[in-house]
């Protein structure tokens, strides 16, 4: 029996209701990699299942990459605990082979690829919703990628529609990183961590920019500890006619991402 923290729960519960994410009879397919982050995804959700006032199913899938990754002990976890789960087996590592070659972004490759899976299957097998298990420190990491190396200002919401229809739910996405991994770490639960990325296969430089960036996040809030309930609290009090646009119509609404 896993024990879930009242903060995580409390986040979770109000982040729904304030958002609409779960809804009666939806049906979400989440997207279960193994790691701390979607393992607390599948016990909140687990866990609203029995207490919410209203029903609805969920399903864990995890994606292969084709590389002979070990995932048995996630579908014996899943059992244990009543959650549904199925692997789908691909070869993206192999179809990646050439293009990481020519273009070292290969961790964009994986994702585009791990979400097409993900989405397609959801399609198939009539979910109307994908859950990711995304937190706040992810939010703030990606913001700041994309102010400094893409030139936008763009991050993780937490719910929008996908261009296939299909909504992307992100129910974690208030909590903190390390709030996950004491999850995982309390309830000595087995995850994979970077020894799964494909990336370390390749004999290509690994990416910096988020490293960076999560090292930058680090030091600015050792030095101000509240900063990350500020840019929580920045991120919904946007004042878009001080920004540099002659006409507000020119904004562009993408909420697709790039990474999942």
């Amino acid at each position: 029996m896993v024990e879930l923290s009242r903060k995580i729960s409390t986040l979770v519960g109000r982040t729904n209701a304030h958002y609409g994410l779960i809804k009666e009879n939806d049906r979400i397919l989440v997207g279960f990699s193994g790691g701390k982050d979607s393992l607390t995804l599948i016990h909140a959700l687990n866990r609203m299942k029995k207490k919410a006032p209203f029903k609805f199913d969920f399903k864990a899938v995890t994606i292969t990459y084709g590389m002979g990754e070990q995932v048995e002990f996630l579908s014996n976890h899943c059992k244990e605990h009543g959650i549904e789960h199925e692997v789908i087996d691909t070869q993206i590592f192999d179809l990646a082979g050439e293009k990481i070659r020519k273009n070292s972004s290969f961790c964009s490759f994986f994702s585009r690829m791990r979400r097409g899976y993900i989405y397609t299957t959801a399609l198939e097998q009539g979910y109307n919703k994908v859950a990711l298990g995304h937190h706040l420190d992810d939010a703030m990491e990606s913001f700041f990628m994309n102010f400094f190396y893409n030139g936008t200002m763009r991050t993780m919401p937490p719910i929008y529609t996908a261009n296939n229809g299909l909504e992307v739910i992100r129910p974690l996405i208030f909590c903190r990183e390390r709030q996950l991994r004491a999850f995982a770490d309390s309830n000595e639960i087995r995850v994979i961590g970077d020894e799964a990325c494909p990336g370390l296969r390749f004999d290509v430089k690994m990416p910096h920019a988020r490293a960076t960036t999560k090292e930058l996040l680090a030091d600015l809030e050792a030095k101000n500890p509240k900063i990350f309930v500020s840019m929580k609290s920045a991120f919904s009090n946007i004042h878009l006619n001080s920004f540099f646009y002659k006409d507000l119509s020119e904004i562009k609404l993408d909420l697709e991402d790039e990474n999942i």
